[in-house]
């Protein structure tokens, strides 16, 4: 039989399959369904497997080798267990080449169960797939028991290919395969983006990997009852707290004529279920439900959420908020056009986000008010799809590619290669530069941030600009002691006014100073290299005549500290205080996970945590800040650096440093909030003189009342005090892998915030502060210098730093 007379077969046998298909809507244009391994067609469902027929050019293998199981081996309760009787085995490199009649986007679903037979143990087997150019997986071992790897490809042509790669004295192998048409516009082209540098994410040129389709309400939904085929999990093993949900069903009332969800887009036994926060008798201790999903770390991912309101037949709409991780999503009534009849009617929403961090993605729920003591948030439906990356991979190897060898090989060859070129050019620069600085020229040039080189300039990604010494005297009278506004360990903190009227933090070290230049080059290179609202910004430096200067952003209100006691400024309200720590939260959560490698502060204080003229708080002084354990490590081994009082006792005895190191610190500061006084104080009775030790004595006996600030009297309630407490005590565990992330943290903030409640600030601030809710939490990237190019320097950080630099040059360059 000809390749052309086996296609055409194949073509009658996969026809006639449709008409068993009489209870799916959707009829797919391509559909190829294959028994792999088998000499006789398959009934799964009302779907017919055809043969494998080693006769057709579809599959190109370099031998015909066909495997058995023994029937015993599978539970005949398995969904299509007749399928995983027989398998197709190749020893070397393989193509499946599918004819494409409808080009657009299709599902690829490949069937694993790896059976031993008389000549192989498919558990052994290591091999790659890969399809139109994506790696869909590299030398992967199939676990035990029956596997289903569903992708989704956009094919441009009229053709699919599909290949198997056996590793290295290994073999590949495959049960049962699917490539069939998808509905259109059945996933998204482009895709709200949420914790990325860009808002939307374009997937159209994207291959997408379906790690998890999970149906909210307890129960499983099995391929025979969704028209597309797909496989619904329960969402019972995944919840954070069990408590906080319980389920509900109603499959009577779905009616996908109100909403915009299709029967394609999840089946009625979706919908018609859903898992409910449990707020029932206004418990405040069920403030949101959450759920955690294992997921590959460097990866950006869609997640589609399902919902379809079963119980709140009244007039009043359900009110909630939805999360994934720390960011804010949307609210129910956004997600459904604030339509006014939403009983029954399904609707959906896809996000992309990206997790870097940790190998979990969380998806939340939550109340929009904390006075909403009845929220009646709902979900029906996740699910969440991997996206590849630039590498055109969906596999973890090629998330992280200096853990291959061959990499690494390159890499070596190219640091030796550029080492040698550096060496080189690094002479003619030094002597160019040297030149520059006798001719007087250094001026106002623009250097790129990054290391340090020998002659004091920087390089890298990131603009920073080197001030003239004489404009920093002239901002700062010749660095009048009229204007010092703060003494550290690196030297004195002057105001200063630069032409133009900009005020800025002018830190000036010393050359006793016991940080010195090693601080100085860090704290360059780290605040160069991000921008974020609750980071302060850095203006720039100077290295002039030996000097050591650090410009920064003006922070009228100056320190955290100054405000909680030692000094006659005002008192913050609990409300303020509790707005300040989540700013501060957001700061350091960002250091940890919004750089290709967290970034450990090592000195967070009070004193280092800064407020702008709106009380709005921004974490200071990098000098000490150091690149957290890379993704094989679980910390960094490094000398103990930081202040007495605040110091991680785990760090400190084992100089283990970890991000962990910052919650700690945080947790002082926290404590420093609650108590309005110094960590160590000498003045008062030895069983008071240290904040933890005197302070904890009373949180763990229930008694934060105890120890709360007298000044705050009348203002705080008892149940937000009761859980800003807990939280310290979590922050404060002796071991780190006993504390939250600091993203955890800033949730439980948040959540204190809202047990406080919604009431005016004292102090004639109430219009001026930000507002605390997640909902807020501003996107953050990092800019590349071209990036930059693009957008208004005035956009960064809320710093008019266009602003500010045209006006300098303009009068200082005149």
């Amino acid at each position: 039989m000809s390749g052309y007379e086996a296609i055409g077969s194949l073509f009658l046998v996969l026809f006639s399959s449709f008409f068993l298909c009489v209870s799916s809507k959707f009829s797919p244009i391509d559909t190829y369904l294959i028994d792999c391994g088998s000499s006789s067609n398959t009934l799964v469902g009302n779907r017919v497997f055809i043969a494998d027929d080693s006769e057709s050019n579809v599959l190109v293998t370099p031998q015909r080798v066909f495997l058995s199981a023994n029937s015993s081996s599978l539970s005949s309760s398995t969904y299509g267990s007749n399928l995983y009787q027989t398998a197709r085995l190749f020893n070397g490199v393989s193509h499946y080449t599918f004819p494409i009649e409808k080009p657009g986007p299709h599902w690829i679903r490949l069937h694993f169960f790896p059976f031993a037979s008389d000549s192989y143990n498919l558990s052994s087997a290591k091999f790659s797939v890969s399809a139109q150019g994506f790696t869909l997986f590299k030398k992967l071992r199939i676990g035990n028991g029956s596997k289903i790897m569903e992708y989704s490809l956009n094919i441009g042509s009229n053709s699919l290919v599909l290949t198997f790669m056996p590793s290295a004295n290994s073999f590949a192998f495959i049960n049962a395969l699917e490539v069939v048409s998808q509905p259109d516009k059945l996933l998204p082209e482009v895709a709200k983006a949420v914790g990325l540098h860009q808002n939307q994410r374009d997937l159209q040129k994207q291959a997408l990997e379906t790690v998890m389709r999970v149906n909210m309400g307890g129960q499983v939904v099995s391929p025979q009852n969704d028209t597309l085929w797909r496989s619904w999990v329960s969402d019972d093993p995944f919840f954070l707290h069990d408590n906080a949900k319980f389920y509900v069903s109603n499959m009577a009332v779905v009616d996908y004529s109100k909403g915009t969800s299709k029967e394609e887009t999840a089946p009625r036994d979706v919908y018609g279920t859903a898992t409910k926060l449990n707020s029932d008798g206004g418990d405040p201790s069920y403030a949101n439900v959450t759920w955690h999903f294992d997921v590959d770390q460097g990866f950006e991912y869609l997640v589609r959420f399902h919902f379809c309101d079963l119980v709140n037949a009244s007039a009043q709409s359900p009110s909630f908020n939805v999360y994934i991780n720390s960011w804010f999503v949307s609210n129910y009534a956004d997600i459904t056009n604030h339509a006014s009849d939403v009983f029954g009617a399904p609707y959906y929403m896809d996000i992309v986000v990206k997790v870097n961090d940790n190998s979990k993605l969380k998806v939340s729920l939550g109340r929009i008010s904390p006075d909403d003591i009845y929220a009646n948030g709902f979900l029906n439906g996740v699910e969440i799809m991997k996206i590849s990356n630039s590498h055109q991979s969906l596999d973890v190897l090629d998330s992280f590619p200096t853990k291959n060898s061959k990499w690494k090989i390159v890499v070596i060859a190219g640091l030796a290669a550029g080492l040698f070129v550096a060496v080189v050019l690094g002479s003619v620069l030094f002597l160019f530069c040297r030149r520059r600085r006798r001719l007087g020229l250094v001026g106002h040039s623009k250097t790129e941030g990054g290391a340090v080189n020998g002659n004091g300039t920087f390089a890298g990604s990131e603009i920073v600009h080197r001030l003239p010494l004489l404009a920093i005297r002239e901002a700062t009278d010749n660095f009048s002691e009229n204007l010092v506004i703060g003494v550290g360990g690196f030297g004195k903190v002057y105001k200063g006014v630069l032409r133009g009227n900009t005020k800025v933090a002018v830190k000036r070290g010393v050359s006793q100073s016991n940080q010195g230049l090693a601080e100085f080059r860090t704290e360059i290179e780290m605040l160069s290299q991000f921008r974020h609202r609750h980071l302060v910004s850095l203006i720039g430096y100077c290295d002039e005549q030996n000097e050591m200067i650090i410009i920064y952003e003006y922070m009228e209100n100056g320190t955290l500290k100054d405000h909680l006691y030692g000094s006659d400024v005002p008192c913050l309200s609990w409300k303020q205080r509790l707005q300040i720590c989540i700013g501060s939260a957001r700061g350091l959560h960002y250091l940890h996970t919004g750089t290709a490698k967290a970034i450990i502060h090592r000195d967070v204080k009070s004193a280092n945590i800064l407020l702008d003229e709106n009380f709005m708080a921004k974490v200071a002084d990098f000098g000490l800040s150091k690149a957290g354990p890379g993704i094989d490590q679980t910390h960094v081994s490094t000398a103990v650096k930081g202040s007495f009082g605040y110091l991680d006792p785990e760090y400190l005895t084992m100089q283990q440093l970890t991000e962990k190191s910052d919650v700690y610190s945080f947790g002082v500061v926290m404590l420093e909030v609650l108590c309005g006084r110094p960590v160590i104080d000498p003045s008062l009775s030895r069983e008071k003189v240290n904040l933890i030790d005197w302070a904890m004595k009373y949180q763990k006996r229930g008694q934060p009342g105890e120890i709360i600030d007298h000044r705050l009297g009348g203002q705080t309630k008892p149940e937000s005090v009761a859980k800003f407490g807990e939280l310290v005590e979590k922050c404060l565990a002796e071991r780190g892998v006993l504390r939250p992330t600091m993203g955890d943290v800033l949730w439980n903030l948040e959540y204190v915030l809202q047990l406080q409640g919604a009431d005016q600030t004292p102090n004639g601030n109430n219009g001026e502060l930000y507002s605390s809710h997640v909902n807020e939490l501003e996107t953050t990237c990092i800019l590349s210098t071209t990036e930059i190019s693009s957008v208004s320097l005035g956009d960064l950080a809320d710093v008019s730093m266009s602003k500010v630099f045209a006006q300098m040059v303009k009068e200082d360059m005149s």
